[in-house]
């Protein structure tokens, strides 16, 4: 097909199929997520309308590049021609990174973690070890076999125990679950403008009621954290998000509006004055606590989620497996947190960058092949085809086996690492998803 059948059949499937209310002036150089508004799962929606109907098939390698920006770029892939510029994430560091070098690329890939690791890199601290607990980090599953990233009984407070014992910096819970919105509202208000200067203020709100602020997940509803702050202004709050890497002014009625929404509700504060270097101890105890080293918990509940489906055990039907991985996105990213655990052991034991390289290439391979099992799995659920079982398995096997294996080098440099610290504890205990 030629590009301007391409885009033509782009456009059709937005109106068509997808409903799109964002079309007004749509072109080549039309953004897909800022100004079409399409979230990285509304991707995968559009990709599979454009095999399904119109026989245009991406290609696998690229279904999460960060090249693709915008129509035309998305036009040139189906087409066959290479993204203008290489890059396999946003959330991913640059291609051949140094890990040796001074300044070491950034991974953003949780908010709670991203927010206590800016006051980390703001007191010139190492901030990697508080990733160890993030390709893992606890998730759920409802009774619907439904993925979800967040729910009410999903705590924060690992990451704030290990912050406090790492850093020295005590993290304290400022939100009143028991306590009304217009109580912690009034509460948060009180903080900000209060706030010293080395304080954080984090905030939980629906980031699908600030519209203007681009992002990859534009899903209702949309639980996230940030930072914010006064400004000269009292009708403004300066707004400071370190995982999706942008500061800016907001109204501060609508922020206000976000954190009161019923789907939201939490909040942290800390004060980076008290900010240590973290010791060689507890550094390992962390890791230890944070590793599984007999379990890949996502990839183990993906593989129930398709097959509890498959089965249509508990009424469930196969057309519910979309939505049952909607979040999947959202936890896909995580994986891009083993770079910063090899980087961090990596230089300690000053070993050679070529090959931390290419343990950072089977990285990518992992968190770029959740998106495209993501796309495998959409298109069962679409098409109720039940032959796309077999690959969708043995995709699962093959991530399955990808993750131990870095899971076993990584374990691999951490011995060699407590060695080379004096330390003697350098085995991982028993630890299933949602049993910290």
């Amino acid at each position: 097909m030629t590009g301007e059948e391409i885009t033509a059949a782009i456009h059709q499937v937005l109106t068509e199929r997808m409903n799109n209310r964002h079309l007004d002036g749509f072109g080549p150089q039309s953004r897909l997520n800022a100004d079409l508004y399409l979230d990285s799962v509304l991707m995968l929606d559009l990709l599979l309308h454009l095999e399904l109907d119109h026989g245009i098939t991406a290609p696998e390698e690229a279904i999460a590049t960060a090249a693709i920006q915008t129509v035309s770029d998305l036009v040139e892939l189906l087409a066959g021609a290479s993204p203008a510029t290489s890059g396999a994430s946003d959330t991913a560091v640059a291609d051949g990174p140094d890990v040796h070098a001074d300044v070491y690329p950034d991974i953003k890939v949780h908010c709670v973690v991203s927010c206590l690791c800016d006051a980390v890199k703001a007191a010139g601290l190492d901030h990697r070890p508080m990733y160890f607990g993030i390709w893992d980090a606890d998730f759920a599953v409802s009774d619907k076999f439904e993925l979800r990233y967040h729910t009410d009984h999903i705590s924060h407070g690992f990451f704030c125990h290990w912050f406090h014992r790492l850093y020295g910096v005590r993290v304290t819970e400022w939100y009143d679950h028991s306590a009304g919105k217009q109580s912690n509202l009034a509460r948060l208000i009180g903080l900000v403008d209060a706030r010293r200067p080395t304080e954080s203020v984090m905030v939980m709100l629906d980031m699908f009621h600030l519209p203007e602020r681009e992002n990859k997940f534009n899903q209702y509803p949309f639980p996230h954290y940030l930072m914010v702050e006064a400004t000269p202004d009292p009708e403004t709050w300066q707004v400071r998000d370190p995982d999706f890497r942008w500061e800016g002014p907001i109204a501060k009625e609508r922020i206000l509006n976000a954190v009161a929404q019923p789907s939201v509700g939490g909040g942290y504060i800390f004060d980076r004055c008290t900010m240590r270097l973290p010791a060689a101890v507890d550094i390992g105890d962390y890791f230890l606590a944070c590793f599984v080293s007999d379990d890949n918990p996502l990839i183990r509940r993906l593989r129930e989620i398709v097959d509890t489906h498959l089965g249509c055990r508990d009424g469930l039907r196969l057309q519910a497996l979309g939505d049952a991985v909607r979040e999947l996105p959202v936890l896909s990213i995580r994986k891009w947190a083993y770079e910063h655990g090899f980087a961090f052991f990596w230089r300690e034991l000053r070993l050679p960058n070529d090959a931390f390289l290419t343990w950072c290439d089977r990285i990518e391979e992992l968190a770029l092949g959740l998106p495209a099992l993501h796309l495998k799995i959409l298109r069962l659920a679409q098409t109720e085809d039940r032959t796309c079982a077999a690959d969708i398995h043995q995709t699962l096997d093959r991530l399955d086996a990808l993750e131990t294996a870095i899971k076993v080098k990584l374990h691999e440099v951490f011995v060699a690492w407590c060695s080379h610290q004096g330390l003697t504890r350098a085995t991982p205990r028993e630890r299933r998803v949602g049993a910290r």
